[in-house]
């Protein structure tokens, strides 16, 4: 598959896939997306409420999102297993080309950041003592999900026009399935269908303000069942 590297608007990079027409963050800013809907409306949501937390991440990619997890993590002495599934890894030169150091990064998490690019696939690795990794070579359709296990999904596939097999009802009802009540599953996607697709599986729906660029993302709930 063939990638361009592209720099968004708040300076970050992301990758372009010209057989998709697609880039795998929003161009408006990458990291800013990235911590804006999937840390701040996900993560430190679920934090408020508990501190042993089990995430799924359903696209790795870049690994931005599991790097901005990590000093949550390390920070506020929460455990957090961050399972990611991925069926197509990138490079090890692709992801130096990103140059995430430049705009994110500090020297000391940089090397993490490296380290779990490096970690091998399908096996959990404690990168350190408050956060476990494991990188699932798997498509979420191939993906064996435990029942009512994670506390927070980052669905972080591309558009749905463009992976439209990520975005069926069946997905869904999968992901339901696999999360503990309360928990919540966070994504940069507002669009109808997509909504009235959690609610069939009975996700409880929140549209929030989106990350720059964008007007809504969404959030869904497994309702807590007294």
């Amino acid at each position: 598959m063939h990638l361009e590297i592209r720099q968004t608007k708040d300076g970050s990079n992301t990758l372009y896939v010209p057989d998709l027409n697609e880039h795998y963050h929003s161009v408006h800013g990458a990291l800013q997306e990235s911590q804006h809907v999937f840390i701040k409306h996900g993560l430190e949501h679920v934090l408020e409420q508990k501190k042993d937390i089990k995430i799924l991440e359903v696209g790795f990619g870049t690994g931005l999102n599991a790097i901005l997890t990590f000093p949550v993590a390390f920070s506020q002495k929460a455990f957090i297993q961050y399972d990611t599934l991925e069926k197509h890894p990138l490079s090890e030169e692709v992801v130096k080309e990103l140059h995430f150091e430049q705009f994110i990064l500090n020297p000391e998490l940089f090397d993490y950041f490296q380290q779990l690019h490096a970690c091998p696939w399908n096996e959990p690795v404690d990168v350190i003592p408050y956060f476990t990794l494991q990188k699932i070579h798997e498509t979420l359709e191939e993906f064996i999900a435990p029942n009512s296990y994670y506390d927070v999904i980052y669905f972080d596939a591309f558009a749905p026009e463009k992976q439209p097999e990520l975005w069926a009802d069946a997905m869904f009802d999968k992901l339901y399935k696999a999360m503990r009540p309360g928990g919540v599953l966070v994504t940069y996607c507002a669009k109808g269908s997509f909504k009235r697709s959690l609610k069939a599986a009975g996700f409880e729906v929140e549209a929030l303000p989106g990350p720059p660029g964008k007007r809504e993302m969404t959030r869904g709930m497994k309702p807590v069942v007294y």
